[in-house]
């Protein structure tokens, strides 16, 4: 099931795609794609509803972050070891963990806002995995049983202040923006092999990232067994696992957005985003 939401932002309804790939309003029965209504249980009912018994919602209507009120918005860093390679750093020995601020996460076609002063500002598609059932010290054999799905999601990346400004990488991965999410949360049913999902991302055209999840160093199962550790997944939380080589970074020389371009990117089975980039005024 691709489940979605629709609408202005801050206002944003519930609803899915159907087999004809119209949009379906949710709003009768389930009052956001977020938090119970991400549970195995929550997911069931929704995929017990007769789909061609819901109004139809016209095509041009905007398209939110695919899950409301995220609680925690996890990335993984360095988890291609051909992204690492270009990065000009080792594989870690356990994955690096960092945060993006959930007042990053816009629609996956909004608009991208360079922040002011920005000079490296980075592109990264990556894939999504949200939490249906919560739950701490998660065993890696029972941890897709704690998945609800899958999303696109573009890292966008401020690497001068997320490597060059001291700190942690937070500071240049949760500005307003930089976490485009979507446009769909597909349920893990319909993904066969997650471990082999084409991820690509284009510049103006212009390919820059295409990879497959099958290099990732660490696994869904494990990620989510490992995060898990050292606090509570809870029904909605999203994590991003990390990025295949081909960001502007690694580039020689180094490229990053100055605005002006437009960011194309998708992974297997989960649909597409398109972004256009903007200076922040």
């Amino acid at each position: 099931m691709k489940l979605l939401r629709f609408g202005p932002k801050g206002q944003e309804k519930p609803g899915c795609l159907d087999a004809e790939g119209n949009i379906r309003d949710l709003s009768a029965h389930v009052s956001d794609i977020a938090g119970d209504a991400l549970t195995p249980e929550g997911i069931a009912r929704l995929q017990s509803i007769d789909l061609t018994t819901l109004p139809v919602v016209d095509a041009s209507t905007r398209i939110g972050a695919c899950v409301g009120n995220i609680g925690k918005f996890i990335c993984i860093g360095l988890n291609y070891a051909d992204h690492a390679a270009e990065s000009g750093l080792d594989v870690p020995p356990e994955p690096v963990v960092f945060n993006k601020w959930t007042s990053a996460v816009v629609g996956p076609n909004d608009d991208v806002i360079i922040p002011r002063g920005s000079v490296k500002t980075d592109w990264e598609v990556e894939l999504g995995v949200i939490i249906g059932k919560g739950g701490s010290y998660i065993d890696e054999a029972d941890a897709m049983d704690h998945v609800a799905g899958f999303c696109v999601v573009n890292d966008v990346s401020e690497r001068e202040y997320q490597i060059e400004r001291s700190g942690t990488w937070d500071k240049g991965k949760g500005c307003d923006t930089f976490g485009p999410t979507g446009p769909y949360l597909v349920t893990k049913d319909e993904i066969a092999d997650f471990d082999n999902l084409r991820l690509w991302l284009e510049i103006d055209g212009e390919m820059m990232q295409d990879g497959s999840t099958a290099t990732m160093v660490y696994r869904v199962p494990f990620l989510v067994s490992y995060l898990s550790q050292f606090m509570s997944l809870q029904p909605g939380d999203v994590i991003s696992t990390g990025t295949p080589p081909g960001v502007g970074m690694g580039k020689k020389p180094p490229m990053y957005l100055k605005g002006g371009e437009t960011m194309r990117l998708g992974i297997d089975g989960l649909g597409e985003q398109t972004q256009k980039v903007r200076k922040h005024s």
